[in-house]
């Protein structure tokens, strides 16, 4: 992670990083626009991933988007 901390989480598996980066995802800041159902659409994506991105969120007051 650099300074300003917007980069995913280095503990996501790399086919999550991979399934992420592949749709434009890089920036913690750009889940908040997106619900946990379209980021579990996306092909290496699962709960485990989810939940740490989820973390990572709230540890600088994010949350993911609400609804589907």
């Amino acid at each position: 992670m650099t300074a300003n901390g917007t980069e995913l989480p280095p503990e996501l598996a790399k086919p999550a990083q991979r399934a992420l980066s592949g749709a434009g995802y890089v920036k913690l800041e750009q889940f908040t626009k997106l619900s946990e159902s379209e980021i579990l659409k996306l092909h290496g994506m699962g709960p485990k991933a989810l939940e740490q991105l989820r973390r990572a969120l709230a540890a600088k007051g994010l949350t993911f988007r609400e609804g589907s």
